[in-house]
């Protein structure tokens, strides 16, 4: 079935259909849970050793909405091999999106291995979903990613949530699952590495300009927030409870958990580590030209307390209806612009600077795997 989806949806080049799909399982930093109301105990190396069934629907809830964020990320960047920038750019997307379906690879054997018919099902349902049809679990993996500037902001900020999402699955209770977050977050890193030096070889090169930069980075950091999940989550709260996710920083944090702030706590740290990078781009930018930053946590938001509420992407003030709608066509990209930029990319050679030292991606794909435990 696995191998139907990559035909169906386009993306089964000889450099994908001739890689061996693994499942990789690393070291964890510890055999006992680290937070928690089982906190000191062994963890759990099956879904029997699970205290109870609600713990375990949580495990399957947790599991099959990251793999379908793989499977989807795969989905909607499927249309950009014929106009990548060069020869590397195209391998990169090669590498990511053969990582990303590795990642969603890893999700169905933990599915299939641990969690019986349920699990079968689940993975299966996963495979039938489609991203261009708008049946993935999380909005954002709805939206097609169909050019370059959307898909170096993608692979920076919304992988970047992606990294935050499996650190903090790598704490789980569940040791099967933390074990997968080993390959996962090092291949992750490359898929970020990718985005961050796409967008500053943008930013560099000084051709498009930094209003419409801008207005990608509101589209896609601001999409990012939300993938946090709801702000007083009881979710969130039972999950850490439970001791099968954590926070992001958990072991360096010695405070107690504040249980209902946890995805906003997350959030937080997220946004500053992005505001972190945007910085690092103005340090190249243009001379005369505005400076790039973080969208405001409270702009386009679409779950949580700021849902539907209407405020400055840059200052965070409240905004009233009229100034808001003008506001959008001035801070996110609008048709106007996508045709602006894609005339850009097709007709100014130099919109992107040259990637020059970059070893090959696809050379170097099976790097992060080599010390894996399983293997």
């Amino acid at each position: 079935m696995f191998d139907d989806w990559r035909k169906e949806i386009g993306v089964n080049h000889d450099e994908i259909a001739d890689f061996k799909f693994d499942t990789l399982y690393g070291a964890i930093e510890t055999d006992e849970i680290q937070f928690g109301h089982f906190k000191g105990r062994r963890k759990w190396e099956n879904l029997r050793q699970v205290p109870t069934q609600q713990m375990r629907d949580a495990l399957i809830n947790l599991i099959v909405y990251q793999g379908d964020t793989e499977f989807a990320s795969v989905e909607q960047q499927r249309n950009l091999f014929e106009t990548a920038p060069s020869d590397w750019d195209r391998r990169a997307l090669t590498r990511v999106m053969i990582e990303e379906m590795r990642h969603g690879w890893q999700m169905c054997a933990l599915l299939v291995d641990h969690f019986g018919y349920s699990g079968k099902v689940e993975a299966q349902k996963m495979l039938e979903r489609r991203a261009f049809d708008n049946q993935r679990l999380l909005g954002a993996f709805n939206v097609d990613v169909d050019n370059w500037m959307d898909f170096f902001t993608y692979t920076d900020f919304v992988d970047r949530d992606g990294k935050f999402q499996l650190q903090m699955l790598k704490y789980s209770a569940f040791a099967p699952l933390g074990r997968s977050m080993s390959y996962m977050l090092r291949e992750e890193a490359f898929h970020m590495g990718t985005g961050n030096d796409g967008l500053r070889r943008i930013v560099e090169a000084g051709v498009i300009p930094a209003w419409l930069i801008q207005r990608y980075l509101n589209k896609w950091i601001s999409s990012s927030y939300d993938l946090f999940g709801t702000d007083h989550s009881s979710s969130a709260h039972w999950a850490y409870v439970w001791g099968i996710k954590g926070r992001y920083d958990e072991p360096k944090n010695e405070q107690d958990a504040k249980l209902d702030e946890l995805n906003d706590y997350n959030r937080q740290l997220y946004r500053d580590e992005v505001a972190g990078l945007i910085e690092r781009f103005n340090t190249v930018l243009k001379p005369g030209e505005p400076k790039l930053y973080a969208p405001d946590i409270k702009f386009n938001r679409a779950i949580g307390r700021w849902a539907g509420l209407k405020f400055h992407a840059q200052t965070g003030e409240p905004l009233d209806d009229r100034a808001y709608e003008q506001h959008l066509k001035e801070y996110m990209p609008t048709a106007e612009d996508k045709i602006l930029l894609l005339d850009i990319i097709r007709n100014e050679k130099k919109w992107i600077v040259a990637k020059e030292g970059g070893r090959d991606p696809l050379a170097t794909i099976a790097e992060p795997r080599k010390s894996a435990i399983n293997l």
